[in-house]
């Protein structure tokens, strides 16, 4: 089967991203992304490409390119559905916030809607591409909805997992490790997994496309990220007892990373990991195990996110401790409210909490981030819940320029690793700061030496 035609459902981190290069790759196939939500769908047709909604680097001259060619953003999400042949689903799978599983398990009710409106709306068969990260037999669920409430038409399901970092994404799907495509081993089914071959292999080597039964392709997304978070919690796990023995924790990951069996990738200490899948991955795994009588296992994979929240409350505790065991009225200044570097997604991010525990204890936080509106910080804050959104808005001081937000602060928190951080003029800001004034370096990016020579306080995770 040859596509023409694919439309995604979500125009978020993974569905942008994923549907331009897409159609930057296969100029012979039209791709439309479709999303109820209006304002999103507005910003991906700005006629100024640098406003779209989605900061990736590389992003916006690849939607320059193939935008209004063969890639269209639109509310219209009955038309693109019955247009297609091929339909990826990549709208947002939140951890349960109520009922069973609640804290844990994936919330599917975005999916169950998707499901039912394609098969409501489709009138010719459909490949229907899982690309959302979804626990483990999902796919059933979704295949039991189209066969039972459609229109007698008949569906493929074929789980795609995504592999991205956000602020290397588009890197990633020019040049990625791996493309996974799992499906059904009947006939109809390994048609349909040669037809989204067909579609990467415009530009992905064909001996990177592996191709597996659904269920293994569903759990090596979760088991990925498990792994990878797993490996931060455990260098942050051994940064605390650095600091108790007087180890660098610098010294131990570049030691250890140079073992050929360990490698040095995500061995950076620092105050957490966030963003969109880790966390979520992991609870999702936990809640997997947990539901099939697994409770060794669950424990296991919880203890990354226990140890990631501990870092997070250690690294606040540090501020509160050193700044005379009190900040309240004290202007702490955090530089960075993004997750991580090179990207504007917020969610889960280690600043919220952090600001989340100074505000309790009376400080005021200004915040500097290149890529985060003052907006969206107050929008992660008020989603705790911790406290009114007036209170937060009176806690939180916001600057578009870094130099204004360290100006007159008693501390600098780093809370993201944006590599313009390093190339401050630290001597301008320390003159600017109360005194004695402290940096905390919750990423590990700048040069102890170079800070305390100009007079700083300094402190950094693991060191």
């Amino acid at each position: 089967m040859k596509i023409t035609k694919i439309c995604c459902i979500g125009a978020g981190y993974v569905g942008g991203p994923t549907m331009a290069i897409i159609a930057q790759k296969c100029p012979q196939i039209q791709v439309t992304v479709v999303d109820l939500n209006e304002e999103r769908i507005a910003a991906w047709n700005d006629a100024d490409v640098n406003n779209i909604p989605i900061y990736e680097p590389g992003l916006s001259e690849i939607v320059k390119e193939a935008r209004g060619r063969n890639l269209f953003f639109s509310t219209a999400v009955d038309q693109a559905i019955d247009e297609a042949e091929m339909i990826f689903i990549s709208v947002n799978t939140p951890t349960k916030t109520y009922g069973k599983g609640k804290g844990m398990a994936a919330d599917l009710k975005y999916i169950e809607l998707c499901a039912r409106q394609i098969a409501r709306v489709s009138k010719s068969n459909k490949i229907v591409v899982e690309k959302s990260t979804l626990p483990v037999r999902t796919a059933e669920a979704i295949k039991s909805i189209l066969d039972n409430t459609g229109n007698g038409v008949k569906f493929q399901i074929l789980s795609n997992p995504e592999f991205l970092a956000e602020g290397t994404a588009v890197q990633d799907l020019l040049h990625p490790d791996r493309i996974l495509i799992g499906g059904d081993t009947t006939a109809e089914g390994q048609k349909a997994i040669q037809a989204l071959v067909d579609v990467y292999a415009n530009w992905v080597a064909v001996d990177k496309i592996l191709t597996t039964n659904v269920w293994s392709s569903e759990l090596s997304k979760l088991t990925a990220n498990a792994f990878l978070a797993q490996r931060i919690s455990s260098i942050n796990a051994m940064s605390e007892l650095c600091e108790k023995t007087g180890a660098d924790v610098n010294e131990v990951a570049r030691a250890i990373g140079m073992d050929s069996r360990i490698g040095p990738k995500f061995l950076k200490a620092s105050v957490g990991f966030g963003g969109s899948c880790f966390q979520k991955d992991i609870l999702n795994l936990v809640y997997i195990a947990k539901s099939y009588g697994l409770q060794e296992v669950a424990d296991y994979w919880e203890q990354v996110i226990i140890m990631n929240d501990h870092q997070k409350r250690r690294f606040s505790d540090t501020i509160v401790k050193t700044l005379y065991n009190t900040v309240s009225d004290k202007k702490i200044a955090f530089l960075g409210w993004a997750f991580k570097k090179d990207t504007n997604d917020t969610r889960e991010s280690a600043a919220i909490y952090v600001a989340d525990d100074l505000i309790n204890e009376n400080a005021k936080i200004a915040v500097y981030d290149p890529k985060v509106s003052r907006k969206k910080v107050l929008a992660d804050l008020d989603y705790l819940q911790t406290r009114t959104a007036d209170e937060n808005a009176k806690s939180i001081l916001s600057f578009e320029n870094p130099y204004e937000a360290c100006s007159n602060a008693h501390a600098v928190a780093i809370l993201t690793e944006w590599d313009e951080f390093v190339a401050y003029d630290w001597q301008k800001i320390y003159d600017a700061m109360q005194k004695p004034a402290f940096v905390f370096d919750g990423r590990n990016i700048l040069d102890k030496a170079v800070l305390e020579k100009i007079g700083f306080v300094y402190q950094a995770i693991g060191s």
